[in-house]
């Protein structure tokens, strides 16, 4: 899993890396999660999409290509994702958190953004806006080189104002609270505050954050047995910084 790589802002250097990341998934994957902000901004018209990162499109392409099932979570910098991404490049891109099995662990997945209750409250009101229909059917007739202009001006300015205020301690709060309800998940793993993390919930289960690639190319890889955190490196899975045992969590009662 990994996201936040905030592609058509990130350093140059991170399309190649990620590129040659995608390309490692085959065969060592069973499924890729995108989990949002794969590019700091993507939109759909109807005949054109944005030019940073098609080799990132390529690549995702090629995995599906090879049976392997990509599932693109909307982060708040690539919500408006479509037609294009599902019918074209054949990912399964969705909104709403994905709520299910991940390699045993009942998992809940979600960008993150939004979710603190107070902080996030005034974000929430204008998310219904930007992503309501007519934001979008008013969006697309824009030509694309102003809108792609007037997008990343707001990227710029939402990224200032928002320093300091997507704390990764904000989101390990909402996550330990959904794992304490102890019914629904015993894995819940978030991105958007650009902090890679991993710890274990005092009522139990896993949290997780992948990180972002502006600062550190990290990203998660869950397995039956283990959620671990890691670096990628150029090699074929990376550097394992961080892991927690799946064996652990039966022990505290987890099924």
């Amino acid at each position: 899993m990994v996201g936040d790589t905030h592609l058509g802002v990130a350093p140059p250097d991170v399309e190649p890396a990620l590129v040659a990341f995608l390309r490692a998934v085959p065969g060592r994957a069973g499924s890729l999660v995108l989990n949002g902000d794969i590019f700091d901004f993507w939109f759909e018209w109807r005949s054109v999409m944005p030019r940073a990162g098609f080799r990132v499109i390529a690549a995702i392409a090629d995995i599906v290509a090879a049976g392997i099932p990509v599932t693109w979570l909307g982060g708040n910098h690539d919500c408006w994702g479509g037609e294009f991404l599902r019918g074209d490049v054949g990912v399964d891109f969705r909104l709403a958190p994905l709520v299910g099995s991940i390699g045993g662990w009942r998992a809940h997945v979600a960008h993150g953004d939004g979710l603190r209750d107070v902080e996030d409250r005034s974000y929430r009101r204008l998310q219904v806006v930007l992503r309501s229909r007519w934001a979008i059917r008013s969006f697309r007739w824009l030509h694309p080189d102003l809108a792609s202009a007037v997008a990343r001006a707001t990227s710029a300015t939402s990224r200032h104002q928002g320093k300091g205020q997507t704390d990764g301690a904000g989101l390990r709060r909402v996550a330990f609270e959904r794992l304490a309800e102890g019914t629904t998940s015993d894995l819940v793993i978030y991105g958007h505050a650009h902090e890679a993390e991993l710890a274990r919930a005092p009522a139990g289960g896993v949290y997780a954050n992948h990180g972002t690639w502006l600062s550190a190319p990290t990203f998660v890889r869950i397995t039956g047995d283990a959620v671990e955190l890691r670096r990628w490196t150029g090699s074929a899975d990376g550097d394992r910084l961080d892991a927690l045992e799946r064996l652990a969590e039966k022990a505290d009662g987890l099924p």
